[in-house]
């Protein structure tokens, strides 16, 4: 029987959005920086990326976190995101859920950590009851208003902004944001990306849309499709980013001012924003849960061993 190649992980939820933080086991990347040890990981090593987060191990709504010593020294930790679709510059529920999953470790305690992501450094404080404040890597809008036309939509315009990812962010528009809805909200936030696309925009890989909140003290509800065709399950810290980013733009938010962000699942984040020329420092907190932990095991007679491409 051949040998079996044991990948350790630990599972948080943020928000309903799974997190699976890769402590041991996963592929050697070198010590560069992390965006050009992301290239190496899709280059070299995409079947860990398939075997971490695909079927049969996986779902599509599972984000990975894979630990790795960081690059700039200011920070403790070094972290790389990436889903069923590819990698991720940045994820904001899975920073919250690396926070807690390394306080659940034991290897930080409440206080500030400082974590190098191939997006940039994000600083986060982890608070005495568990909460998670982190302040993400610069956010602006490029695009305001940019004109699409959709078949049998009509015209629709839409934000593009950073927020850690490239977003598409849609705050007119005639869809219902509601559980019973998701397949109506998948295929119209897909369509869209693809006419961003097809517009030159093809690093767009994320559709935010954006309505009124459901319960008090919220601003707003949004439905957010990531990378592929798996909408996220949390309310997006970097979407909320995104969003923040045009509203200061706009001078509808002012800076230090807080913005209540509730997710399809009805889960929340808190958000805030510092001026930084003509870009945003958004600071987001959020919450997160250890699920579960465990060893993954990889099977060279397996046909599915590295996933189901």
């Amino acid at each position: 029987m051949a040998e079996l190649l044991p990948i350790k992980i630990l599972d948080a939820h943020a928000g309903g959005a799974p997190t699976r933080l890769v402590l041991a086991g996963g592929p050697d990347l070198g010590a560069g920086p992390l965006a050009d040890r992301v290239k190496v990981f899709q280059a070299r090593h995409d079947a860990y990326r398939r075997a971490i987060v695909g079927e049969p191990r996986g779902s599509q709504a599972l984000v990975g976190a894979l630990l790795v010593e960081p690059h700039d020294k200011s920070c403790q930790f070094g972290v790389i995101f990436f889903n069923h679709a590819g990698l991720l510059g940045l994820c904001g529920q899975g920073i919250i859920g690396t926070v807690v999953a390394l306080a659940h470790l034991g290897r930080i305690q409440p206080g500030p950590v400082k974590l190098d992501t191939p997006a940039g450094p994000v600083s986060a404080q982890l608070g005495a009851g568990g909460e998670v404040t982190f302040e993400s890597v610069p956010a602006y809008r490029r695009e305001k208003e940019l004109p699409l036309y959709l078949p049998g939509v009509g015209d629709v315009n839409v934000d593009l902004a950073f927020g850690g990812n490239w977003f598409c962010v849609i705050e007119q528009h005639d869809q219902r944001l509601a559980l019973d809805n998701l397949q109506q909200l998948t295929d119209y936030c897909a369509r869209i990306r693809q006419a961003v696309s097809d517009s030159g925009f093809p690093e767009v890989d994320h559709v935010a849309l954006f309505g009124p909140g459901t319960q008090p003290g919220v601003n707003s509800r949004n439905f957010v499709l990531g990378p592929g065709s798996a909408y996220d399950r949390s309310p997006s810290g970097t979407g909320t980013s995104a969003r923040l980013a045009c509203l200061a733009a706009d001078g509808q938010v002012a800076a230090g001012t807080e913005w209540v962000q509730e997710g399809i699942l009805g889960s929340v984040i808190r958000a805030k924003y510092r001026k930084q020329g003509d870009k945003i420092i958004p600071s987001i907190t959020g919450t997160a849960y250890v699920i579960g932990e465990g060893t993954l095991l990889v099977d060279p007679a397996d046909p599915f061993a590295w996933g189901m491409a």
